[in-house]
């Protein structure tokens, strides 16, 4: 049986080294032509096959709720990061492309960002990362 303490002890490690983490990342954001959920968005979106995803599954990628993501969306759209279009396979849903301008913005920032999580994760060895990353899919069931 685990020990709830230490359950508990590791569980706020856990939750405030990725609060600080993602603090201090903020900053790469700084002066960038997108916020940073509009990165969130974009990197589901530019990684999918054509730059098109669905809405939900950049929904399902995101830590926000479904009307938040919806907002965004919509904002974007304005912006032109993005373009929104009917699913033809669902007609309740909608697919996501990335405009040539998001998809410039997003690999601009994407460069600074990556450097930046190599940098801050260099703390660990490979070793380390490796197993880290199969701790972490582990609590998320995957």
């Amino acid at each position: 049986m685990t020990d709830r303490k230490l359950a508990l002890e590791t569980w706020e490690s856990l939750f405030r080294a990725q609060h600080e983490l993602f603090a201090a990342m903020a900053a790469d954001f700084d002066g960038t032509a997108i916020t940073q959920a509009e990165y969130d968005v974009l990197l589901t979106v530019v990684r999918s096959p054509e730059m098109t995803a669905r809405l939900r599954d950049v929904t399902t990628n995101m830590l926000i709720s479904q009307p938040s993501v919806s907002r965004l969306v919509d904002r974007m759209v304005a912006r032109g990061l993005i373009q929104k279009c009917p699913d033809p396979d669902d007609g309740r849903g909608a697919l996501i492309r990335a405009t040539e301008e998001g998809a410039r913005a997003f690999r601009a920032v994407a460069t600074v960002h990556g450097r930046s999580i190599a940098q801050r994760m260099s703390k660990l060895d490979d070793d380390e990362l490796r197993t880290l990353h199969e701790l972490t899919q582990k609590l998320r069931g995957a």
